[in-house]
């Protein structure tokens, strides 16, 4: 029987098995491959702290993932099959480890993000530039 998500180690659990699942995938890893060694790790610790506040409410988190996605899209547009595998790939983790609570409340956050962040980038190329 699968547990739910409990506590930190859960979360990098889940975050390192996503991420795993990202660099294979050839849709998504092109947004990841320029980063060093360093920048892969600052970014995995900083979903460890994204996940665990979302989660769990610790407000170790103070990023803006907007600012950070709008630049992305600048270099490189991120569009609805991007979204939808990226939340298809975290559905399937955490479904792969967890159930319970936290991990209906994980997959619900990731599914919002994911709504509110499509919407605020198409939002960003549908305003006419002056």
């Amino acid at each position: 029987m699968k547990k739910d998500i409990e506590n930190r180690s859960d979360i990098e659990l889940l975050v390192n098995t996503f991420y795993a699942e990202v660099k294979k995938d050839t849709l998504l890893w092109p947004y990841f491959e320029h980063l060093t060694a360093a920048q892969w790790q600052k970014h995995v610790e900083r979903m460890y702290l994204f996940w665990e506040n979302a989660l769990f409410y610790t407000g170790g988190y103070l990023g803006n993932p907007l600012q950070r996605h709008r630049k992305i899209y600048q270099k490189k547009k991120i569009d609805n099959k991007h979204f939808k595998r990226w939340l298809d790939l975290f559905v399937a983790v955490t479904d792969c480890f967890f159930e319970g609570e936290k991990a209906n409340l994980a997959k619900q956050r990731a599914y919002n993000i994911s709504v509110v962040m499509k919407l605020k980038l198409n939002e960003q190329t549908a305003v006419p530039k002056k």
